[in-house]
């Protein structure tokens, strides 16, 4: 796991860098053909970084990996990303990413590892995992940051 860690921070530090490069008229526009403008991706990334950093430290204390899930449209609408300033959303993006990584570094190898029966993956995961599967949380966070990939993937795809 901490060599999976080591290579997100890489990823998360370059991704920042490449992300304050953008001209902040062009991440806040939206485009005819998507969904969210770029600073509104980036921001449901950040929402998707305060659901899971909740998720992976309450997971340290219970036998499941039953959680809550977020009405994602909602999260980001009300939060206004389109005119929030595109530095200080790339800089808060970064540093909760930086914590989520702390945080995971921190986590026994034990509890990592256990196999939990009762989980519901099979609705908040990225990559579901049916509901009959043992799971375990090193699976979710790795599919947290499998998430976030996509969605830097989808924001520089949009953005170019």
């Amino acid at each position: 796991m901490k060599h999976f860690l080591d290579e997100m921070k890489k990823f998360i530090e370059s991704t920042a860098d490449r992300l304050l490069d953008m001209a902040d008229s062009e991440v806040h526009k939206k485009r005819d053909d998507s969904y969210w403008s770029t600073a509104e991706i980036l921001g449901h990334l950040i929402d998707s970084a305060c659901n899971n950093h909740r998720r992976f430290v309450l997971a340290q204390f219970k036998s499941d990996l039953v959680f809550d899930g977020y009405d994602q449209d909602k999260w980001t609408a009300v939060q206004n990303y389109i005119g929030e300033d595109w530095q200080t959303l790339v800089l808060l993006w970064k540093n909760y990413n930086f914590h989520i990584i702390h945080l995971c570094g921190q986590i026994p190898e034990n509890l990592l590892e256990k196999k939990r029966l009762s989980h519901n993956l099979n609705q908040i995961a990225w990559k579901k995992i049916d509901k009959s599967s043992s799971v375990t949380l090193e699976y979710f966070i790795k599919d947290y940051f499998g998430h976030l990939k996509h969605h830097i993937e989808q924001l520089f795809s949009i953005s170019s």
